[in-house]
């Protein structure tokens, strides 16, 4: 009997996420392994046996399918897939089944990529209505408002990724689309490529702008221009990313069906229109032992875990019939892995270092071999896929990909993908409103073993995030646990190379600077991807969404709080009149009515907060008392932001208000009140009372300027829907560092 190896956390989130009804995590497990044994022979030593291996994948952590699997499996509801792509032509009745098929696959959790090249740019002439075009960015606009729209089992909004080709009229509109943070956020987006746009940005030369409808060439402009501004938008807010397109097509195995326009949404999955994702990860750190590295064990987990996916397209269910069709042609399954950097750590191997390289070519070339042939006997045994023309009669048209792991990599108790690890260790928030702290169960093992080990140092480093400033850790475990933002932005390109070398489709990485870091540094990783024949790549710098929220105090800071524990407030006192906006919140209890009033200078000045729907007498009552806090807080001078800050994210019954998840009463009070700071996210979004009124208003502080943090947490500014946790940007996208809630999976 298999005993079940799971961490305390991954029980929560399988508890609060993935249990139905009274199932147990064994239950779970076992549902999901006899759904996908049911393609086997029914003898005695075929299905029972198969899911009997397959639950021993699963219980033992060395192997998790995506999260859609685990939900669905077993259920006869939902679709298996994670990811999925959707062609966008250029007509009418295109972009609106676009629509459509997109709303049922984002009703039930799945992420969607689009290609807008092929829609005539903004202002072509349309020939049936004498009109003109809307263009591409406005296409991908509407799909990103209908995706607010739809809730992901009040969770998430949906995950999607747009891409334009580099030759598009709307190229420039479209590099820049994000720079204010407003719009499209829940699109990841990305420039196709070409090698002849590289070739002509090397030699300076001009390039030619084509309008996909006429295929006239609207506008010619520098190269370079092109090149400069992506590569600004990109160091300002992270987007866009870049798809190489001919490289992706170079792999591309059924060009007779079509080319490989659009991935899904991190990047690592290129497919035809109406394909998707089928997607599972093998725990790499399961495989070292005694420091020692297990490529036979990989070898026997990666035939069961390729055999798992295959069976997972076959039994899938999908929203549409042209999904179904597509995935059946080509049967592409994406074996990838996570816990890379546990497993270098497990072997004493520093991420940065060449020998890291080394293992990673082992490591993968491992998975992708073996994935291969495991394919190869399964189309002995069941027949290629439908559109095979390849020599070699092979099962699955792919079988490999490094794709986000979030959730599942929780579950495992393993580090995300092939990432770097994010902190050594941090705070996190539980539900009872205490806080505790997180370390990194292989450095707290390391400092034992050291005789290093304190309760101090434990501290400074959760404080911190790092061991890089401590004169306790010694300097070789100071470089087994560098961070992401520790390890020099070309260790992070190189790591994705290897790993893309024997992967058949793509890698989702995030290629981590600091803040600090140049745009020739950005230029530098671009072109170190493009040369190394990566498929895409998307950076992250340190700082460049608009607000940090997460504050790291110094020793000093905590000295100077110690001597001046209680500093002396002046509470204004409130004048007979004072003028005000209510705003009507929609929150999980019903409707409620904020009040705003403001001070002679229009400054927020005191909050009241009424009617929450059905709510009872308690809710009310913790409400006024809320309110009368935040009161008390803003006339005695404390920064509007800092009440925002501890109040935003806060979450019990969720409940989507115009595009925006307001996850509580306080989450609702905290969302009216930024709505009316000046120079505040929400504020910039729409007019501030003050605005409203034509009236100037006085300068607010920010709690800090967006320039990184010490902890090096990389976090987004953004709070996790489900436990209020701070999120980072890893893998492509937004993730939640404590209970490991993802956007993307």
């Amino acid at each position: 009997m298999t005993t079940l190896q799971l961490t305390q956390n991954a029980k929560i989130v399988l508890k609060t996420r993935y249990l139905l009804g009274d199932e147990t995590p064994e239950d779970l497990f076992w549902r999901v392994a006899r759904a996908i044994a049911k393609p086997e022979d029914p003898s005695p030593h075929g299905r029972d046996y198969w899911a009997q291996e397959f639950y021993d994948l699963m219980a033992t952590c060395r192997f998790m399918p995506n999260s859609p699997t685990l939900f669905n499996a077993g259920t006869g509801q939902g679709t298996l897939s994670a990811c999925f792509v959707i062609p966008v032509e250029d007509t009418m009745e295109s972009i609106m089944k676009a629509a459509s098929t997109s709303a049922m696959i984002q009703k039930f959790g799945g992420g969607i990529g689009y290609s807008f090249s092929k829609l005539r740019s903004r202002g072509s002439r349309i020939s049936t209505t004498h009109g003109k075009a809307c263009g591409a960015v406005a296409v991908l606009k509407m799909l990103s408002a209908l995706s607010d729209m739809i809730t992901q089992g009040g969770k998430r909004h949906g995950a999607n990724m747009g891409i334009l080709h580099v030759s598009h009229p709307e190229i420039f509109d479209f590099i820049h689309m994000k720079d204010t943070n407003k719009d499209a956020q829940n699109f990841n987006v990305s420039v196709a490529i070409t090698d002849d746009f590289m070739q002509a940005v090397d030699r300076d030369m001009d390039w030619d702008l084509i309008d996909p409808g006429s295929r006239e060439v609207v506008r010619t402009v520098p190269a370079r221009k092109i090149w400069d501004e992506i590569i600004d938008s990109a160091w300002k807010t992270g987007d866009p990313g870049l798809y190489f397109i001919d490289e992706a097509n170079r792999n591309n195995p059924t060009p007779h069906l079509g080319s490989l326009d659009s991935t899904n949404p991190c990047g690592e999955v290129p497919l035809l229109g109406f394909e998707a994702c089928n997607l599972g990860s093998l725990n790499l750190a399961s495989f070292v032992n005694d420091g020692v590295f297990d490529y036979n064990g990989l070898a026997e987990t990666t035939r069961t875990a390729t055999r798992f996916l295959d069976n997972v397209v076959t039994v899938n269910h999908f929203p549409i019939q042209e999904v179904k069709d597509a995935v059946e042609k080509t049967r592409k399954i994406g074996l990838g892995v996570m816990g890379w950097h546990d497993a270098l750590i497990k072997m004493g191997i520093p991420y940065e270092s060449p020998e890291a390289l080394d293992v990673a070519d082992q490591v993968m070339g491992t998975i992708n071999h073996v994935a291969r042939e495991t394919s190869i006997e399964l189309a002995r045994e069941r027949g290629a896929y439908p559109a095979c023309r390849e020599d070699m009669p092979i099962r699955n048209s792919t079988r490999t990909c490094i794709a986000p792991t979030g959730t599942i990599s929780v579950i495992a108790g393993a580090s995300s993908g092939i990432e770097p690890i994010f902190a050594v260790a941090f705070v996190k928030n539980v539900l009872d409103g205490k806080q505790l702290r997180e370390v990194n169960p292989y450095f707290v093992e390391m400092a034992k073993a050291g005789g290093y080990y304190s309760e101090e140092l434990m501290d400074e480093v959760a404080r911190t995030g790092s061991v890089q400033n401590s004169d306790a850790v010694p300097p070789h475990v100071k470089e087994l646990f560098k961070t992401s933002l520790e390890i020099d932005y070309k260790a992070h390109v190189n790591m994705q190379a290897v790993y893309q070398k024997h992967t058949d489709l793509a890698v989702s990485k995030t290629i981590n600077m600091a803040n600090d870091a140049k745009m020739e540094d950005v230029q530098q990783a671009y072109r170190m991807a493009y040369g190394s024949n990566c498929i895409g790549i998307t950076i992250y710098r340190d700082g460049s969404k608009p607000t940090q929220v997460l504050e790291v105090q110094s020793a000093k800071d905590k000295e100077a709080a110690a001597t001046h524990a209680f500093p002396t407030l002046t509470t204004r006192p409130r004048p007979t009149r004072m003028q005000g906006m209510t705003e009507r919140v929609r929150t999980g209890h019903g409707n409620m009515y904020v009040t705003v009033n403001f001070d002679e200078e229009l400054r927020p000045f005191e909050v009241f907060s009424s009617t929450l729907g059905k709510a009872g007498g308690c809710e009310s009552a913790g409400m006024e008392a809320i309110s009368r806090l935040i009161s008390l807080a803003l006339r005695s001078g404390i920064d509007p932001m800092e009440i925002v800050g501890q109040l935003r994210g806060i979450t019990c019954v969720p409940a989507w208000d115009q595009g925006i998840l307001v996850g509580s009463p306080a989450d609702a009070v905290a969302l009216a009140l930024e709505r009316h700071i000046p120079g505040s996210v929400r504020g910039q979004g729409r007019q501030s009372y003050a605005t409203q009124l034509q009236m100037e208003t006085a300068e607010i502080s920010q709690p800090r300027a967006a320039n990184g943090n010490g902890a090096h947490l990389h976090d987004t500014g953004s709070r996790c829907p489900e436990c209020n946790g701070l999120t980072i940007f890893q893998e492509g996208c937004q993730a939640c560092m404590s209970c490991g809630w993802n956007r993307c999976e």
